[in-house]
């Protein structure tokens, strides 16, 4: 063994610790059932394992269970956020709790073929944020991996598709302004074309509650994060006679107050202004920002319910309700 090497804790280990067989171990630490082991020896074991800090080796466990028990998210090319951190924080939870562990693996097909990926992890199931192509998805399943894509704005679905709709966050955005009395909208679009995915939907799901509303298209221009361009904007936008502006996000949203602030001007009396994700920063703003929320940890719970069902070969479940997803009413509207 190489100097500075630390050798792996074993089942032989554990099972000479106790005083027990190795059989004898697999059954307690993997609650074999039909196996009659007393309560001392169970309790030998497991404190034997405990003391021993022994893991057991996940390729054994699959060998074992013929399946393995993690998930790879193959993530899109896209800036780890607070919505997009909290959303991958629920999902491992929600997927720990159905014994399942969560791997996420940021890249993009430039930088490796996805087959790579999975294939040197041999996951139970490959949740992907963007479309899989059928060789890509035939190889998966000639491999015994399920295959799943959360879309984010698409409203038709295929079968090993799962709806995550982003339509809705702009609606409601769009819709709260309205009914506020703002006959003329703008919208905020991102400079980071990364988050495209996100956006365009989110700007659609605005133009088409304007055309329900029987007003004209939100004038839409793209906003950085940067007080200077935010307040060309502003300007074009007041131009324009809009009065009333949903932006991508809440980052977008707060650069669109410091667009005003450097025009003199003030939310919401020139410019009502709305966002999406209530992060923190939105209710410390000055004035504080209203924003469209969804509710992650719901949505982590339906992912994670519907990669247990697919796995194991059952149907998928409802998605969840239009209630997760809601406007916060603060004084920026």
């Amino acid at each position: 063994m190489a100097e500075g090497r630390v050798r792996r804790v074993t089942s032989a280990d554990v099972a000479r610790e106790a005083g027990v067989s190795r059989a004898t171990v697999s059954y307690v630490l993997n609650d074999t059932p039909h196996q009659s082991i007393p309560a001392e020896t169970r309790r030998r074991v497991l404190e034997a394992a405990a003391r021993l800090d022994y893991a057991p080796s996940a390729a054994a466990r699959t060998l074992r269970s013929g399946r393995s028990d993690v998930v790879l998210c193959l993530l899109p090319d896209w800036p780890v956020g607070p919505e997009v951190g909290a959303l991958l924080g629920n999902l491992s939870a929600a997927l720990a709790r159905r014994g399942m562990t969560f791997v996420a693996h940021p890249s993009t097909r430039e930088d490796r073929p996805i087959a790579e990926v999975w294939k040197a992890i041999t996951p139970a199931a490959v949740l992907a944020f963007e479309d899989l192509s059928a060789a890509e998805v035939a190889a998966m399943r000639a491999a015994g991996v399920a295959s799943l894509v959360a879309l984010l704005g698409r409203s038709r679905q295929r079968p090993g598709e799962l709806e995550v709709p982003q339509q809705r966050v702009g609606r409601l955005q769009a819709e709260h302004l309205g009914a506020l009395g703002h006959l003329r909208l703008g919208y905020a679009y991102p400079d980071d074309r990364r988050v495209a995915i996100f956006a365009d939907p989110r700007r659609d799901g605005a133009r088409a509650a304007c055309a329900g509303l029987g007003l004209p298209a939100p004038v839409t221009r793209t906003v950085p994060l940067d007080a200077d361009a935010a307040a060309a904007a502003v300007r074009d936008w007041r131009d324009a006679g809009v009065t009333g502006v949903c932006a991508y996000n809440d980052e977008v949203a707060l650069a669109v107050l410091a667009g005003l602030r450097a025009c003199g001007l003030v939310a919401p009396g020139d410019l009502a202004v709305i966002g999406v994700d209530d992060i923190v920063a939105a209710r410390l703003a000055d004035p504080a920002l209203s924003t469209v929320t969804t509710d992650q940890v719901a949505l982590a719970e339906y992912l994670s319910e519907t990669i247990v069902e697919v796995i194991g070969g059952r149907p998928a479940p409802p998605g969840p309700g239009e209630e997760i997803t809601r406007v916060v009413r603060r004084a920026s509207t």
